[in-house]
């Protein structure tokens, strides 16, 4: 793909040979996202005009105005009408380029794969309330099940066996 200063447009040396394992910068950029999320740092924060997230991305500003045309990216809005995107907003668009030059999917595909996502993320998030729910009523029946089990007047919690000796 064509080299510019700040990276490269098209696929990395790995995506070449097929090797899907993590690079260092990969790590890195692991790394620093765990470190932010450690220390609290709001990633829907509005951050960035558009010529620095572009540059950020490496891709040209008209590119993230068709993103956000197709509503792929929704980058916030400054009272002047600004677009402002925040680091949730950068990590998206670096999805949608790996998507789209390391994977070769078209946009109704990066659009296709979103909506799904977002399903997924809502199943699941759906699917750990239920796991929660049901954890609490089987530690409450287990809870009621145990106090019917003993006898009346015994001391639930004491363990205490007389010692020998």
């Amino acid at each position: 793909g064509k080299r510019t200063e700040g990276g490269t447009w098209g696929m990395n040396r790995e995506a070449d040979v097929g090797d899907r394992k993590a690079t260092a910068a990969d790590e890195k950029a692991r790394d620093a996202r765990d470190s932010e999320a450690e220390a609290g740092i709001d990633k829907d924060k509005p951050l960035y005009v558009i010529s620095v997230a572009a540059e950020l991305v490496d891709m040209h500003p008209q590119t993230l105005r068709l993103y956000e045309r197709k509503g792929l990216i929704e980058p916030s809005r400054s009272a002047g009408k600004t677009r402002l995107y925040s680091q949730r907003n950068i990590e998206q668009l670096r999805e949608i380029r790996r998507l789209t030059q390391e994977l070769g999917v078209n946009l109704a595909g990066v659009e296709e794969i979103i909506k799904l996502r977002r399903r997924l993320d809502e199943l699941q998030s759906g699917m750990e309330n239920r796991i929660s729910n049901l954890q609490l009523r089987l530690k409450d029946h287990l809870e009621i099940m145990r106090r019917q089990a003993l006898p009346p007047g015994s001391d639930e919690g004491e363990d205490e066996e007389p010692q020998e000796g």
